[in-house]
């Protein structure tokens, strides 16, 4: 049997994706060789699971049987020959002192704690906290964490002295952001001494991950993020858009339109498609196509309709909608009307997992912080989806959900919902 090489080259891409996706590929350092070991069997049963369901379903895709567990064999070998070894020798290198940064910290006591830990957690060839200032004559609390071996120095005004005393490489200042003095004094010591100087920015919040550090031609930027997404999640996640989205939208108007098209046709008067404003990501403004499911007037009939909503705030949903026509009844129970959504999938103005997309109308009745539920692309399913959304009331209660779904956002968690997505449409559970 002939073997393509493209079929190699996808095993080794994949391979380093769910490495990087798992942390293989990260700075953090880890104390225990197990959490390394777990990690890389879960990227074994990943791997091994994908191409052994690629190989079931996709005929084009051929490689030797023996092949795939031999792979999987030598990757679980040599990685962890890899990972012990270089644990190993950076652990050695760093007893022994080897290329040791030796690091003082100023500022106040809880931001000071945060970088403690950041630099407990750091991957290097070797640093040591030599101690702490307090920059002002507070003292530290009693339960300070482990202020058995990090000892307190003294305040920001022994700065040059304790520099050098302790031999100083490294001065990382992690002050309040409300400080009243200027740190310059201090930034000029360490210039004339030669020592490093790094700064935690006042924008910081210890209680917060959301601020990011980037560079635009030479002009470094703070950024403060309200999402988790990342350029390499994003990327994956718009692949899984395009992928799915091009392969529904081709079964949709391939097979679902010209079959169901008949039905609603005959069915009541109108068009096939129902095409409505909605909004998108910021604010952005696209059309929504569904496979109609209620009477051509329906939205005229709206008007009539809004003493019976059932959703308090800016959302309109009634029970037993007289509206719907008998085949939109059978659409929506097998969420079938939901298909021509991939077409604004794959063209980039939805995504398949987000928050489900408002009609400007209802945008419109916002309060600021309902406004975060659009800031990312809208998408055809979402945890209010799947968390049994006849069941919710009120409209802050679904902005909840989607915000929970924004705030902790993670590649697998889109996967999570697909699947139970699809279970929810075959059970017929919360349709509409």
């Amino acid at each position: 049997m002939r073997v393509r090489r493209f079929h190699y080259f996808f095993i080794f891409f994949l391979n380093n994706t769910i490495l990087a996706y798992l942390g293989f590929y990260s700075d953090r350092r880890e104390n225990s060789f197990w959490p390394i070991l777990l990690r890389l069997i879960k990227a074994s049963v990943i791997l091994f699971t994908v191409i052994s369901t690629g190989l079931f379903f996709l005929r084009n895709f051929t490689i030797p049987k023996p092949y795939l567990p031999i792979f999987v064999g030598m990757l679980l070998l040599f990685v962890m020959l890899d990972k012990a070894l270089m644990l190993g020798i950076t652990g050695i290198l760093a007893r022994q002192g080897f290329h040791q940064r030796r690091i003082l910290i100023v500022g106040s006591e809880e931001r000071m704690w945060r970088v403690v830990e950041a630099l407990q957690q750091q991957q290097s060839w070797g640093h040591q906290i030599v101690g702490l200032l307090m920059d002002s004559d507070q003292k530290m609390s009693s339960n300070s964490r482990d202020s058995s071996f990090i000892p307190i120095l003294g305040t920001i005004s022994d700065l040059r002295e304790v520099i050098l005393d302790k031999q100083v490489d490294d001065v990382i200042f992690a002050v309040l952001p409300d400080r009243p003095r200027s740190l310059r004094p201090f930034l000029e010591i360490c210039e004339r001494i030669g020592v490093s100087v790094s700064i935690v920015p006042s924008m910081f919040d210890p209680e917060e991950a959301s601020l990011k550090v980037e560079v635009l031609q030479g002009v470094p930027l703070l950024c403060r993020y309200h999402f988790n997404m990342d350029a390499s999640g994003l990327f994956y996640k718009r692949l899984l858009d395009i992928f799915v989205g091009g392969l529904g939208s081709l079964f949709c108007f391939g097979v679902l339109v010209p079959i169901l098209g008949l039905a609603i046709k005959l069915d009541s008067p109108g068009p096939i498609l129902f095409r409505q404003k909605r909004v998108g990501m910021h604010g952005r403004v696209f059309y929504i196509y569904k496979l109609r499911s209620m009477y051509a007037d329906a939205v005229v009939q709206k008007a009539g309709l809004l003493a019976r909503n059932e959703i308090q705030g800016p959302m309109f949903k009634i029970a037993d909608d007289p509206r719907i026509t008998r085949v939109g009844r059978f659409l929506r129970k097998t969420s079938l009307d939901e298909f021509p959504q991939f077409w604004n999938v794959f063209k980039g103005e939805m995504s398949l997992v987000g928050t489900r997309p408002p009609t400007p109308e209802e945008v419109a009745q916002y309060e600021d912080w309902h406004r975060r539920r659009i800031s990312i692309k809208p998408g055809i399913t979402g945890l209010w989806q799947i968390s049994g959304r006849n069941k919710i009331k009120d409209f802050n209660e679904v902005v909840k959900l989607d915000l929970q779904y924004i705030d902790g956002w993670h590649l697998q968690d889109d996967l999570k919902i697909l699947w139970r997505t699809f279970w929810v449409v075959i059970a017929r559970k919360g349709a509409c």
